[in-house]
């Protein structure tokens, strides 16, 4: 008598489709969201700056929002490279922003 017997799914064939459509989205439209947030807030940092270059306390105004847009923008490419090499490491390709 012969007997088959099925396999049980390994984790990553449950996990993958899971974390890929996590990934695509949530993950990846939110890095991009908030890196553009932090982008405009550089920018407007930049012409606040510019605008009001006779001012002092609206100067530092602006200087105040560009290193707020700084940190932000290293915050989020630094999330993403992390998100990257996590994907990578469990051989799931990650989309580009």
């Amino acid at each position: 008598m012969n007997v088959a017997y099925a396999a049980a799914p390994s984790a990553t064939t449950v996990v993958g489709p899971f974390v890929d459509k996590l990934k695509v989205a949530i993950l990846v439209p939110l890095i991009a969201l908030l890196l553009g947030v932090a982008l405009l807030i550089f920018l407007w940092g930049v012409f606040t700056y510019i605008t009001h270059a006779e001012g002092d306390e609206a100067r530092k105004t602006g200087q105040k929002h560009m290193m707020f847009g700084i940190i932000g923008l290293v915050i989020m490419v630094s999330a993403y490279a992390i998100l990257a090499i996590a994907l990578r490491t469990f051989d799931i390709p990650m989309p580009p922003l």
